[in-house]
């Protein structure tokens, strides 16, 4: 997840809480367990790859059934790992899921029925590239659960597409979203990033636009990062790209939130915008802590004591299934205050924003005074504010996100 950071060291200066919470052991109780969990399906084959991504995928398709067998096996053999919580999401991540067919994801959702308890699937999400929403496409999958596109359209402008080697061109763009809803799909996002080089904050203003023109209920915002081992950061290094600019991507940010709001979109998640209570359910439920299984190549899972990671090599992860019959991931259990400060970095980052009275619940009174703690000094800087027990980045604080989450974590103890 990609945000505007300005570089200020900051020191915390303290500021006593109020000593009317209970101490409360540093395990969550029954009642703190979510009920419900979500599935997230990691499709690793793009048609080209885009210039700034450092997701695992793969341009080639040699591995594609190997992998696709692998994933329903594995389906099969996570089956205990969300201890019987019933799934109310799923979501087609990547790499790029539209390459799948309707049967392909047909069988992927046929093999979660079989071995989870799915009651009420509130939301099936596909990431999609907008070269593959063509007529006949959509068509079929509405033979599918899909009733969400996440569609990857990062600009309106031929320009920034061209920069960052998109596989779709500013006309596709424009058609997909048209014939998604044409199909009957009114649930959509769609992917912009800011801070490309050559984007004028007039030409930035025109995109949030269109999002409004066209009727789309979600749209998820990034600034353009240079990823580590990237095609961009090897082309910028080489000077055969434009570098990237902060202080543009500053500007731009800040330009988001000022017309998001004017056009009516909930500025619910740093990254994440939305209008009449349309946000994606899967990721809040990841913002929130809720449980979650990863299937694929590199996709992690949460199950509230630990975080897993599959293996990011498609043949390995393939072989490792069919032949050995066993699981290629490594895991890291979280200690009481690793889980608590990961509440931390992705609650701050929300509207609903960083809960003291659960931290004190769920962990213990003595980790919500020391968040408080360190709150006070960018409550003076008025980069956040306080409602009750909940603390919230004030919009001029979302430009320093992740630096304020990493001043409020707690020690280990």
């Amino acid at each position: 997840m990609a945000n505007v950071l300005k570089s200020n060291y900051l020191k915390t200066i303290p500021h006593l809480l109020s000593p009317t919470f209970a101490v409360m052991p540093l395990t969550p109780d029954k009642e703190t367990i979510p009920k419900n969990a979500g599935i997230y399906l990691h499709i690793p084959f793009c048609k080209q790859a885009c210039v700034y991504c450092n997701f695992h995928f793969s341009t080639s398709l040699k591995y594609k059934d190997d992998v696709m067998q692998a994933m329903l096996r594995e389906i099969e053999m996570q089956r205990d790992y969300l201890r019987g919580m019933e799934i109310e999401t799923i979501y087609f991540g990547g790499g790029t899921p539209s390459l799948l067919s309707a049967d392909e994801i047909n069988r992927l959702f046929d093999a979660i029925l079989k071995y989870y308890p799915v009651k009420e699937l509130k939301e099936c999400t596909l990431e999609a590239n907008p070269d593959d929403l063509d007529k006949h496409y959509l068509r079929s999958l509405r033979g599918t659960p899909v009733n969400r596109f996440s569609i990857g359209v990062q600009s309106f402008r031929e320009e920034d597409l061209l920069y960052m080697k998109r596989a779709h061109n500013a006309q596709q763009a424009d058609y997909a979203i048209k014939a998604a809803q044409d199909a009957g799909f009114d649930n959509l996002s769609i992917d912009l990033i800011y801070g490309t080089p050559g984007l004028t904050d007039a030409a930035w203003k025109n995109n949030l636009s269109k999002v409004k023109e066209m009727g789309i209920p979600h749209f998820s915002s990034y600034a353009l990062t240079v990823e580590d081992k990237t095609a961009l950061q090897y082309a910028i290094a080489h000077k055969k790209a434009q570098p990237v600019d902060p202080e543009q991507a500053a500007g731009q940010f800040e330009i988001l939130m000022e017309q998001a709001a004017v056009m009516g979109y909930e500025h619910y998640e740093i990254s994440n915008l939305a209008t009449n209570g349309k946000y994606a359910v899967h990721n809040t439920n990841y913002w929130r802590g809720n449980h979650y299984l990863g299937i694929g190549p590199s996709a992690h899972s949460f199950n509230g004591t630990s975080r897993r990671w599959n293996v990011a090599n498609n043949a390995l992860y393939a072989t490792g299934i069919l032949k050995d019959r066993k699981l290629n991931f490594e895991e890291e259990q979280l200690s009481p205050i690793a889980h608590l400060n990961e509440y931390i970095m992705t609650s701050l980052r929300t509207m609903w924003g960083c809960d003291l009275d659960k931290i004190a619940r769920e962990w213990d009174s003595t980790c919500a005074k020391e968040v408080e703690n360190s709150s006070h000094l960018f409550m003076e800087k008025k980069w956040l504010m306080q409602q009750g027990w909940i603390l919230l980045l004030t919009n001029e604080g979302k430009l320093f996100a992740d630096k304020i989450a990493a001043e409020l974590f707690v020690s280990e103890r």
